[in-house]
């Protein structure tokens, strides 16, 4: 006999995106990259530079979690990154990747990785 269905109560207030297609995800380069320095952008109140090593490519992120975290609280982090986003500027300052993070409401959690991987690693 198998085990009844359990109802999940839905609590996302973000509307869903629609569906793509596998081949569609997979044109998203999702790595792991670890922080080597973060500070803050100046005179911004979310903004945080952060220089990350990306399997021996040095890349930087200009991120809007600067409210929520210090920059030591980011330092030696596996995160992860979208490495192929055009690049940006914020705030006069060059984007190259885009970190990823969990938004609830004004909450924000970065992902982080769980286990210590190299840096570079796919996420899949």
């Amino acid at each position: 006999m198998s085990e009844p269905e359990t109802k999940v109560e839905e609590k996302s207030k973000e509307p869903l995106v629609p569906e793509i297609t596998f081949d569609e995800f997979r044109k998203i380069d999702i790595r792991v990259a670890r922080v080597l320095e973060v500070s803050r952008v100046p005179n911004s109140a979310k903004l945080v530079k952060l220089d990350l090593d990306i399997g021996g490519i040095r890349k930087q992120c200009i991120a809007g979690v600067g409210a929520k975290y210090e920059p030591e609280q980011l330092k030696d982090k596996l995160i992860a990154v979208v490495m192929n986003l055009k690049p940006r500027a914020l705030m006069g300052l060059m984007s190259e990747v885009m970190l990823l993070a969990a938004a609830d409401g004004p909450e924000i959690s970065v992902l982080v990785s769980d286990k210590s991987v190299n840096s570079g690693a796919r996420v899949t």
